[in-house]
């Protein structure tokens, strides 16, 4: 028999654990579905930048609100949401977790892992959206960020919280100049902290991201860089988020105090992606299709590259934009756009490219609007020769042309450039520490190529480079110090140059 008291006791017990508390939630309905841009109605308190989720635990963010709707952009899949679907809002901004745990991984704009590997723990929630520090939380550029690139460290020096662009036609090597700087990452330099390399691929094919991750690894640039990748498969709404999510990674590790470097792979095909969303959302089109704030897209994300003062931890995010022009116009509009918003620009020219000269820097349209400051004393004390010396040699170049005979010093000036020229080219993935740099360039600069044939320039430097490292260890230490070359050691470098140069067949 069933006791009366028992079942009383039971029916107690359930419904004190049934909770009385209100759940209220925000759901709109989904009125339709256009190429990838859900227009719903019903989110009233929904504001722009959220995230927004639906019935089948799709994520999309809000882009547009007007008066009775909202658009909303799709970040992952969407296809089967149909009219008259639930969405609900989250209340929580756009967002990726940021951590340790994302070094050495390839991941996507939402922060999902792409490389086969365990699930990335959850890390801090870091807003994709957030305004650039102010001018009194800044400190200035004077800490050099080293790119192993000759040319650049020593004529368009890069300081930690610069934002250098690096801007020229397709296949010129933009992508191999920002790999080569985050593989010479991986070089301690004594007295300075780490570098931690982010590389955003924006509308690159998967193979391309596949070789530049390859080649990192093979580096063991891997493990200091964290690759997100928006590839060209990928939705609009994906490519014109990634290099927000990749500065969001950013600033969770420069508020640690830690020096961060950004490569965006490229802002062409970002504004092409924002471009194309703009049109789905049915925005007005001004010049060239972009829409009216273009400029600020890219503005609102640069500005977020800076070097913190000591007060606030003194970290900083180094931006290396990529904008690839078509038949060399620097003056086209997303071109003159970044041009005006960066701290300088490295120009690369199909010429200089098809004549051998690689890197294919153009040093006379290239400029770093941070220069000395960003520099060692030693590179400035040997640089400035340097880039004097070009600039003559391109002019002088111009007028030898025409054949007309030339005077004694002019074509001293003229075999001198030849070599200066020769001396800059340098092989891809192979980039050079400070010390190796001086040498090379002082060479040059002070005659010790001049007789040698412009041809065997680069086996000259390369078995220099080896014979100073071999017979001259000390000389390399001080020259790595950063401080300017005294009378004493520049007469050891004069005197081990002098004695390689003799043995030199």
């Amino acid at each position: 028999m069933i006791n009366s008291e028992d079942i009383l006791s039971k029916l107690e017990k359930r419904l004190g654990a049934v909770g009385t508390g209100v759940k209220k939630e925000h759901v709109g309905t989904v009125i339709s579905n256009n190429d990838g841009v859900i227009t719903a109605d019903g989110l009233a308190r929904v504001q722009m930048g959220e995230m927004v989720e639906f019935t089948m635990g799709e994520r999309g963010v809000v882009l547009n609100l007007s008066e009775d709707s909202v658009s909303i952009s799709l970040l992952e899949g969407g296809t089967n949401i149909r009219e008259g679907d639930k969405v609900k809002s989250t209340g929580k901004l756009l967002s990726i977790d940021a951590g340790e745990d994302l070094l050495g991984r390839v991941i996507d704009t939402i922060g999902n892992p792409l490389d086969g590997r365990p699930k990335i723990k959850k890390g801090k929630p870091m807003p994709l959206e957030k305004i650039a520090a102010g001018v009194i939380e800044r400190q200035p550029v004077d800490t050099p960020l080293k790119t192993g690139i000759k040319a650049i460290d020593a004529m368009i020096p890069i300081g930690r919280g610069q934002r250098q662009l690096i801007i020229g036609d397709r296949g010129l090597g933009k992508t191999a100049i920002a790999v080569d700087t985050i593989i010479n990452q991986k070089r301690k330099v004594k007295g300075k902290k780490r570098v931690i390399c982010i590389y955003a691929a924006i509308g690159q094919k998967q193979s391309t991201v596949s070789q530049v991750v390859d080649k990192l690894k093979a580096e063991k640039a891997l493990d200091y860089t964290i690759v997100v990748v928006a590839g060209a498969s990928d939705p609009a709404s994906m490519q014109y988020l990634a290099p927000y999510a990749a500065v969001s990674i950013g600033e969770y590790f420069m508020e640690k105090g830690e020096d961060v470097l950004i490569v965006y792979d490229d802002l062409t095909k970002h504004a092409w992606a924002y471009r194309q969303l703009s049109l789905v959302l049915k925005r007005p089109a001004g010049r060239e299709a972009y829409p009216g704030d273009i400029f600020y897209l890219h503005s609102r994300l640069l500005e977020r590259a800076v070097r913190l003062n000591d007060k606030n931890g003194g970290g900083s995010i180094t931006a290396l934009p990529i904008i690839e022009t078509q038949a060399s116009d620097i003056s086209a509009y997303i071109p003159t756009n970044v041009i005006s918003i960066t701290d300088g620009q490295i120009y690369l020219q199909p010429d200089l490219f098809n004549l051998g000269i690689r890197p294919a820097i153009n040093p006379g349209n290239s400029v770093s609007r941070v220069g000395g400051a960003a520099q060692t004393k030693a590179i400035k004390s040997v640089s400035g020769k340097l880039r004097l010396e070009l600039a003559q040699y391109n002019s002088l170049a111009a007028f030898a042309q025409f054949g007309s005979e030339l005077d004694e010093s002019t074509t001293k000036q003229l075999e001198r450039g030849k070599r200066s020229v020769e001396i800059l080219k340098q092989p891809q993935y192979s980039p050079l520490p400070e010390s190796l740099e001086i040498v090379s360039i002082w060479s040059v600069t002070n005659g010790f190529l001049d007789e040698i044939p412009v041809e065997e320039v680069g086996r000259f430097e390369a078995e220099l480079h080896e014979y100073v490292k071999t017979h001259a260890g000390k000389l390399i230490e001080k020259l790595d110090t950063g401080d300017k070359p005294d009378e004493k050691t520049l007469g050891e470098l004069e005197k081990i140059v002098s004695e390689f140069k003799k043995g030199f067949k």
